[in-house]
């Protein structure tokens, strides 16, 4: 469980809600020590997702943000895409995925590492 006294760059209520379910700590401590090294802020575009709502959006019925394992990042221009990215891997995600406006990434235990995909 996420000690959310320690966490810097981000309230609980930013990763969304489902019953029962929590953001990955590991995948919180990531994500605030990526926004630190990166320097600019992070907006979780989506977190947490019910499996009504994952539907909704068009997410894989697997998909690691139903567990709390992901997020979706608001990314905007090519500069903080750089510099997501650099930060993202260097604290040690294997999982990303770029969109045109967001970069997604997990550390959703049951999917394989080391890869990373387009939207």
């Amino acid at each position: 469980m996420t000690n959310w006294q320690r966490v810097r760059h981000f309230e609980r209520a930013e990763f969304g809600r489902a019953d029962g379910i929590e953001p990955d700590s590991k995948l919180v401590a990531m994500l605030d020590e990526a926004r630190t090294i990166a320097g600019i802020s992070f907006h979780v575009n989506s977190g947490i997702r019910t499996a009504a709502r994952n539907a909704e959006v068009g997410g894989k019925p697997n998909s690691a943000h139903i567990g709390g394992y992901a997020v979706d990042i608001e990314c905007r221009t090519s500069r903080h895409r750089f510099l997501m990215t650099r930060a993202l891997l260097e604290v040690g995600f294997t999982r990303i995925g770029w969109g045109k406006s967001f970069i997604h990434v997990d550390t959703d235990p049951n999917k394989p590492d080391h890869v990373g995909w387009l939207y």
